[in-house]
């Protein structure tokens, strides 16, 4: 029997590694059975940038 070998690019193992590696994760969360919800947004961060002491000392230091 003659022996075949099949040559595959680095693109194209490439692209089955991402294939293979991103089904073995979404089949890992699948199967935990856990459910994951997003967390609410707090309300008391609404605008969250705050100039604080070293904001300031910052905004002195980079001054050209």
């Amino acid at each position: 029997m003659a022996e075949r070998k099949t040559e595959t690019s680095r693109r194209d193992f490439l692209k089955a590694a991402g294939v293979t590696g991103a089904a073995a994760g979404a089949a890992a969360v699948a199967l935990s059975g856990k459910h994951v919800e997003a967390a609410a947004p707090d309300k008391a961060k609404k605008g969250a940038y705050r100039e604080t002491e070293h904001v300031r000392t910052y905004y002195e230091l980079a001054r050209f």
